[in-house]
């Protein structure tokens, strides 16, 4: 656990780079970030103006510093554009387990983009940090990310009952989990 805050690992899928956010990302966050089409079932809203996702990159690049924040920018190797992000929400390492979180650029749905950045980004929580659980949750409406879950191996647990407060309103959300004795049978 140690070593990923002691620096954020450089990652590679078959499409991505997954690699730290830099300033010269708030751009491309923005063009994301402002869709409210992205941001209409995540718990963070629409970024009205470059600030408000300068105001987000600051927060990542003070984690960094701190040893506190273990978020991957998505960037597309075709490309070289970052369109999107994966990172351990929380970690646990007395408990051993970890949520991950993601959002991804509009023009990249239904690719099998983020399956594929789930899957790499499950693989060094039970491979590197020897992570027992890893968990992802989304609002019930998110019709997508409940499919990458399943996609990248997880199991529907359930659902929680008013969980999150956002937008102003309190939201019920799905709760999908892999162990990593399952992980391990399918490989």
């Amino acid at each position: 656990m140690n070593s990923l805050m002691k620096g954020l690992p450089h990652l590679e899928t078959e499409h991505f780079n997954l690699r730290k956010i830099h300033e010269h990302d708030i751009p491309a966050i923005f063009e994301y970030g402002s869709n409210p089409n992205v941001s209409e079932h995540v718990s963070w809203e629409t970024h009205q103006s470059i600030e408000d996702t300068r105001g987000f990159v600051e927060m990542i690049l003070d984690g960094y510093r701190q040893k506190n924040k273990a978020l991957w920018g998505m960037e597309l190797k075709s490309t070289g554009q970052l369109v999107g992000t994966i990172d351990f929400v929380t970690i646990q390492e007395k408990h051993r387990k970890a949520e991950i979180g993601y959002v991804l650029a509009e023009d990249c749905w239904g690719k099998g983009y983020m399956t594929e950045a789930a899957q790499k980004i499950i693989a060094y929580g039970f491979n590197e940090l020897e992570l027992e659980r890893i968990q992802a949750r989304c609002f019930v409406a998110n019709k997508g990310s409940a499919r990458v879950m399943e996609k990248a191996g997880m199991t529907f647990e359930g659902i929680m009952r008013r969980a999150m407060f956002a937008k102003g309103k309190f939201h019920d959300l799905k709760i999908y989990s892999i162990l990593s004795d399952e992980w391990k049978a399918t490989l």
